[in-house]
């Protein structure tokens, strides 16, 4: 079977959307044992998005690790052949690289600048491993 744009993305989106159930595995049980209070609502709210800041913190990581992976061969390519690769497309992956590494810690410390401390009702504990 070719793999044309096409049937990438749609490859893509079936990879993606078998991923979410390997990360929100309690979720459907979840929703039949919950009451239909307002307070059993609202912690079941705040435990998903406890769970997707957890699933962006490690798809940032991954991405960085990525990308850094990638400035690793840029470089190898440009000392290869320096007129093909210009040397400032590996800088830049290096910083989109760091800027991944480093958005989970920009979250929490914007979390922190912005409300105050982080622990309190409303506070995501996910964005730290």
């Amino acid at each position: 079977m070719k793999y044309d744009g096409k049937n990438r993305r749609i490859l893509f989106l079936f990879l993606v959307l078998s991923s979410l159930l390997f990360f929100f595995p309690g979720m459907a049980s979840a929703e039949a044992e919950a009451g239909t209070n307002l307070s059993a609502i609202s912690t079941n709210l705040t435990g998903a998005f406890a769970q997707i800041a957890r699933m962006l913190t490690a798809g940032a990581y991954l991405a960085g690790a990525a990308f850094a992976l990638g400035a690793i061969m840029k470089f190898k390519q440009h000392k290869d052949n320096p007129q093909q690769i210009p040397i400032g497309q590996p800088i830049a992956l290096i910083f989109i690289a760091a800027a991944l590494m480093f958005l989970p810690t920009l979250y929490s410390v914007a979390g922190k600048s912005l409300f105050g401390t982080a622990e309190g009702k409303g506070a995501l504990s996910g964005t730290t491993f």
